[in-house]
């Protein structure tokens, strides 16, 4: 099967490029501001599916929203009616058709050569009409604001915000494509649809703001927000895409004593923190109990013994555990603890805890093994 991409070196183009070359005996023939009519006639001619992705949000010159918004789409429906196909087109509009602007006005008319190019062939055409669309590889200053924010906090660069009530309809580029693959081999009967693409992100500019923020200080303060799923997910990897290669890798701090040292490396909101240690040889950490906190210690490198005992018992349980052998020692609230490095050299323990350390309410209570 043969796919064709109008604007394939664009943000949304890029995007499904990738996702396309993970499908099996599927050929793809791309359009770009640097083709050809020719080329354009050669992937008409021979493809079943056209995205028709090209377009223009911005410009200084209104003729380009024309020539690229409309009169591409005529270009396209017309060479198709030259060579007598029947091509399923699925076309990228926007919320802004409804705008008595130079964009919305060019969209809409792509919208009607299409709708009557489908009436006229019997053909299928999908008209998406989009709100902001956020994701890797988007254009500062041009795609959407999401874009701009990420590039300009990921290089500590002023950033503008009017109006921080404001609400914003996004969807992320990856719902975005995954929506577009349903079109390949869906058999439908002739006509204009307009798809419904779920999820739709309903947010507030400042509290998107205050989230971006917050994914930059995690370098100066190891707090992870909640990225597992949903909007802060698509958001935290979009801007990591924005990160400079400089930035690829950070520091973080370093507690050192005369037991060794100690790195908080990752604090979450909701699931605690992940820390490391280093023990020097013969030197025991510990002899402590919480009430509430419970921790998972995993050693790394070289070997320890993991002792325990409820603070209500003389009964001792010792862990000899290695590098060789990774195992997880659970620490149960009410048993005091410690951890001795029985090797020749540093120990090294990866230690989670189900809550961030907070000083002044640390619960944590001296008491030997």
């Amino acid at each position: 099967m043969k796919i064709g991409i109008t604007g394939s070196d664009g943000f949304i183009g890029k995007n499904l490029l990738e996702r396309l070359s993970r499908i099996k005996d599927l050929e793809v023939l791309t359009f770009t501001k640097k083709s050809s009519l020719s080329d354009l006639e050669f992937l008409v001619r021979n493809v079943s599916v056209i995205f028709h992705l090209a377009g223009v949000n911005r410009s200084h010159d209104d003729n380009e929203f024309i020539s690229v918004n409309k009169n591409l789409t005529q270009i396209i429906v017309g060479l198709i009616e030259k060579h007598k196909a029947k091509t399923t087109i699925v076309y990228t509009s926007s919320i802004h058709v409804n705008k008595d602007d130079i964009y919305g006005v060019s969209k809409l008319e792509g919208e009607v050569i299409l709708k009557r190019y489908a009436n006229r062939s019997q053909s299928k055409v999908y008209i998406y009409r989009l709100p902001n669309i956020f994701g890797k590889w988007s254009r500062p200053n041009y795609n959407t604001v999401i874009a701009t924010w990420c590039y300009n906090i990921s290089r500590d660069l002023p950033v503008l915000v009017h109006d921080k009530n404001k609400r914003l309809d996004l969807i992320y580029i990856d719902d975005l494509i995954n929506n577009f693959i349903t079109h390949i081999d869906k058999n439908i009967e002739s006509g204009v649809l307009y798809p419904e693409i779920i999820p739709v992100y309903k947010k507030k500019i400042g509290d998107i703001y205050d989230l971006l923020i917050s994914f930059k200080d995690i370098r100066s303060n190891s707090l992870i927000p909640s990225v597992g799923s949903g909007f802060s997910r698509a958001l935290y990897a979009t801007y990591l895409s924005f990160l400079p290669t400089n930035k690829f890798i950070y520091n973080i701090e370093v507690f050192n004593d005369d037991r060794g040292s100690f790195y908080e490396v990752i604090k979450t909101q909701d699931n605690g923190q992940v820390s490391i240690s280093t023990t020097a040889p013969g030197v025991t950490r510990g002899n402590h109990y919480h009430n509430t906190k419970n921790e998972k210690f995993i050693v790394i490198k070289g070997e320890a013994i993991i002792s325990l005992r409820h603070i209500y018992s003389d009964e001792r349980i010792d862990h000899k555990v290695s590098g060789e052998n990774l195992q997880v020692v659970e620490i149960i609230p009410g048993y005091t603890h410690c951890i001795t490095n029985t090797g020749d050299c540093d120990m090294i323990l990866l230690l989670w805890s189900n809550e961030i350390y907070n000083q002044n309410k640390s619960d944590t209570y001296a008491m030997e093994v």
